[in-house]
């Protein structure tokens, strides 16, 4: 039975008619069109659907739509200002930490979630921070790197 609830993404409210059963990875891609959430392994094992909720990362193959109403969730599509890519998205791209790409959205949503809680994470502490996500393409060092990279650059509001 589809319900009427409101979503607020990126800090847009968005309006959205879907069954109450249906994932937030499912409604943000199909109804909203934000596909740079990517559908996994739909079993938290991948983290390729990481957003942020509230600012702390899930994976939002396994927590429902409706569940988020009233909450700000972040997508890696809220990440640009405008036409400027982010220091994470920019530094992914120059320390070689995208091969196939499928993994990077969650991964750059796990990485910001880390840098806003640590704003200089030590390489432990970034392998840490992005444990719930899974590459099979670059081996992680390049990714750690752009990280490390990123938190020279990006400076986190209080």
């Amino acid at each position: 039975m589809s319900e009427i609830y409101e979503l607020r993404v990126n800090g847009v409210d968005y309006p959205v008619t879907a069954d109450a059963n249906r994932n937030l990875s499912g409604v943000l891609r199909d109804e909203l069109g934000l596909t740079g959430t990517k559908e996994g392994c739909d079993d938290c094992e991948c983290g390729a659907c990481m957003v942020l909720l509230d600012g702390q990362p899930i994976n939002s193959c396994s927590y429902l739509a409706a569940q988020a109403q009233g909450r700000e969730i972040s997508t890696v599509e809220g990440l640009m200002d405008r036409d400027e890519m982010h220091p994470l998205q920019t530094n992914i791209l120059e320390c070689g930490g995208v091969q196939c790409g499928f993994c990077t959205p969650g991964m750059l949503m796990s990485a910001h979630a880390l840098l806003e809680r640590t704003p200089e994470p030590s390489l432990e502490e970034i392998k840490v921070g992005l444990s719930g996500n899974l590459c099979r393409c670059t081996g992680y060092g390049t990714i750690f790197e752009a990280v490390a990279a990123a938190s020279k650059v990006e400076k986190v509001e209080p």
